[in-house]
């Protein structure tokens, strides 16, 4: 009797130890997706799309601008009657402000990128986050009287400490609803089957205007979207929310 009890009991050890590192294994792999798929919302509120949009409307955003290819992404935006959101990196920016001041110019909404897109931000703690945002924001300060309310982290990170950053600096989180995958597919057919044949109305579609393969898919896309009768606005358009804190 007292052997078949001392089983159970180490059973009993042994499937609670069991249950901790299950328990574990589902937290860390929760965390983690949380944290590099930014439509889970994990750690902060962030908008990565308009829910029950009724209108046939998305929002085309490019990310690391400007660059001399924004140009040309400027024109094909005019020549479509379309508008679109920047996130502008802060020294991209200071090293283009000809280029920043068109896209204001012309309609577009801006957003906060970060000061350095930095490879290493998942790793930043919440002060220098914050520093990344408000370096950024004082770059776009120098040119328009405009501090943008709109930010998106670089590579989409969100933990703990962009949350605390955010939270400082009153900046609403923009994410993402299709992702294009255009800075890491070199095929240009794929990148286009990819946001094409995924289009609904309310999205946020992710793209770059850091490069020429990037320019002709949304030459594509956006020939593909006047015949299906979709329309490109910027997100404070989209969402119902103010662009900018003057």
């Amino acid at each position: 009797m007292f052997g078949i009890v001392s089983t159970l009991l180490a059973l009993f050890a042994v499937s609670s130890w069991w249950w901790v590192f299950l328990v574990l294994f589902v937290w860390l792999g929760s965390t983690t997706w949380g944290a590099f798929d930014i439509r889970q919302g994990y750690f902060t509120d962030v908008f990565y799309k308009k829910k029950h949009e009724n209108r046939r409307r998305v929002s085309l955003t490019f990310d690391d601008g400007p660059t001399p290819v924004t140009l040309d992404i400027l024109a094909l935006l005019k020549q479509h009657q379309a508008k679109a959101t920047f996130f502008c990196i802060g020294k991209q920016i200071n090293k283009h402000p000809d280029i920043f001041r068109k896209i204001i110019e012309e309609g577009h909404t801006i957003g906060n990128h970060t000061m350095n897109h930095s490879k290493g931000f998942g790793f930043l703690n919440a002060q220098q986050i914050e520093q990344e945002i408000d370096s950024c924001d004082a770059s776009i300060n120098d040119i328009v009287p405009h501090k943008p309310r709109f930010f998106r982290p670089p590579f989409g990170v969100t933990n703990p400490s962009v949350a605390k950053a955010v939270k400082e600096t009153k900046h609403h989180v923009i994410g993402w609803s299709n992702r294009s995958l255009d800075t890491i597919i070199d095929d240009e057919n794929k990148i286009f089957d990819r946001v094409s044949t995924r289009l609904v109305p309310g999205d946020i579609i992710l793209l770059h205007d850091t490069s020429n393969k990037t320019l002709r898919v949304a030459t594509r896309l956006l020939e593909y979207m006047k015949q299906q009768d979709f329309q490109s606005v910027t997100i404070d358009e989209l969402l119902n929310l103010p662009a900018y804190e003057h």
